[in-house]
């Protein structure tokens, strides 16, 4: 995962209520592996989201795709948030607007990532779902260089 921009500034929610607006660009990679012998996968997901708590800063949709068999590949994904309202919700960054490079936010990233293989034609069917939850600090200073998230994931 990479975080490419992170920016806070003043500014008026839909309804006109002034609060901090929050835009956050990033970009997910996944590899994702097929080791069936005798058949492909179709493979889609939920939308990858990242949270604050339970408050949505950011979100993107990875595009569906087959996965052939004993077969593997990268899958890139760009999860962003344009002008999200804060209402304070988020005190770490009303209070260092001016020094975001010294911010140091704790995030979720979750999705659940569902394949389906057709074993028999249409005739039998096999689901496999499962639900990725990662946590991932936000830090200022490391803005453009990508965060590892092998061992900060959690598969259901």
């Amino acid at each position: 995962m990479v975080f490419e921009n992170f920016n806070v500034q003043a500014g008026n929610d839909a309804s006109g209520v002034p609060t901090d607006m929050l835009t956050l660009n990033s970009t997910v990679r996944i590899l994702y592996r097929n080791p069936a012998t005798f058949f492909a996968v179709h493979v889609t997901s939920t939308p990858l989201e990242i949270h604050y708590f339970q408050l949505r800063l950011a979100s993107g949709q990875m595009k569906k795709f087959t996965q052939s068999r004993k077969t593997q590949r990268k899958i890139t994904t760009v999860v962003e948030g344009q002008q999200v309202p804060l209402y304070g919700g988020v005190g770490v960054l009303s209070n260092g607007r001016e020094h975001l490079e010294k911010v140091s936010l704790p995030l979720n990233l979750t999705f659940v990532i569902r394949s389906r293989a057709y074993i028999l034609g249409r005739l039998v069917k096999s689901k496999f779902y499962s639900r990725i939850s990662c946590s991932v600090t936000l830090k200022g200073n490391r803005l453009g260089k990508p965060i590892n998230l092998n061992h900060s994931c959690l598969y259901q």
